[in-house]
């Protein structure tokens, strides 16, 4: 009768230890089918990402930082963006392409002017409109020439030939506020009896310093501004510092100074017929916010506004 119970006993406890191993088998897989679960979700939300691919219309001196900035966006986590061909022309040119109808999503422009007319056309959403960056305007000539320490006054008395952007590019426009102040650029007529910062640096010209003897060359964007000086074409041209850093094969040989010329910002602004501008506008966010944004506009010579 014993021998009867204990083996009654022994059948029951391997009974309920085959139990204990099942349920401990089931919880196991039903974690591991959950966490299996989870994973799939989170994946399939990676997957879903909206594919989003951005325009960008930027002024002509931003376009090496701006190549970096874009790389670095799309490796901080969004690599569902992508950027179209972005433009890269004179502030005013931009303008005239939104105006004409080219399609962008994000317009940066080289001076407040060029953007306070898109904001008057039409062509950018004004609530989204912020400085960006500010840059300085300075003189360079060729690399190793001996040329050093060069004032307005040393241009005003021809002692160099310049090269300067024409009315259409942002740069040609505050060097031609500075050249006012020294009568290099007569103001136009609008402008009459005013010089510096309190012109536009448009519709004037340069025509009596040339009928003088001097030699004054105009081009259509700050980049061929900087390669007329770069060739020796002129002894020198009047750039943004970011240009040194961008194009190299020039020195700063003088600083010109701001109080001569409006302050020089950079805006940028969604576009009012991007069709990704929630996109657009995280975009132009992180531009503003992100550490390794700040480290790239800083190594081309920008600085935050």
């Amino acid at each position: 009768m014993k021998k009867q119970l204990r083996i009654v006993v022994a059948a029951v406890c391997a009974f309920a230890m085959v139990g204990a191993f099942a349920l401990t088998g089931c919880s196991s897989n039903g974690g591991s089918t959950e966490q299996k679960n989870d994973s799939a979700a989170e994946q399939s939300a990676d997957n879903n990402k909206e594919q989003v691919e951005l325009q960008v219309f930027a002024a002509n001196s931003l376009s090496k930082a701006m190549e970096e900035v874009q790389a670095a966006y799309i490796a901080d986590g969004h690599d569902n963006v992508s950027f179209a061909d972005t433009q890269y022309k004179a502030s005013g040119e931009l303008n005239e392409m939104l105006g004409a109808g080219s399609y962008a999503d994000l317009l940066i422009s080289a001076s407040k002017s060029s953007m306070d007319t898109a904001v008057e056309k039409g062509y950018v959403d004004s609530s989204t409109r912020v400085d960006m960056f500010k840059n300085d305007l300075v003189m360079v000539s060729k690399e190793g020439a001996d040329i050093k320490d060069v004032t307005l006054d040393d241009i005003a008395v021809g002692k160099y030939s310049i090269c300067v952007g024409d009315d259409s590019v942002p740069a040609g426009n505050y060097a031609a506020q500075s050249l006012s102040t020294v009568g290099v650029y007569t103001p136009a007529a609008a402008d009459e009896g005013k010089t510096g910062k309190d012109i536009s640096g448009k519709g004037g010209s340069y025509q009596a310093f040339v009928d003088a003897g001097h030699k004054v060359v105009t081009d259509t964007s700050v980049g061929n501004v900087c390669k007329h000086a770069q060739s020796g074409d002129v002894d020198v041209a009047f750039v943004y510092t970011s240009d040194v850093y961008r194009f190299g094969g020039v020195q700063i040989v003088g600083t010109v100074p701001a109080n001569t010329h409006k302050n020089i910002v950079y805006p940028g602004a969604v576009t009012s017929e991007s069709k990704n501008a929630a996109a657009t506008q995280e975009f132009l966010d992180w531009c503003l916010s992100s550490d390794k944004a700040q480290e790239i506009w800083q190594k081309w010579g920008f600085e935050l506004a």
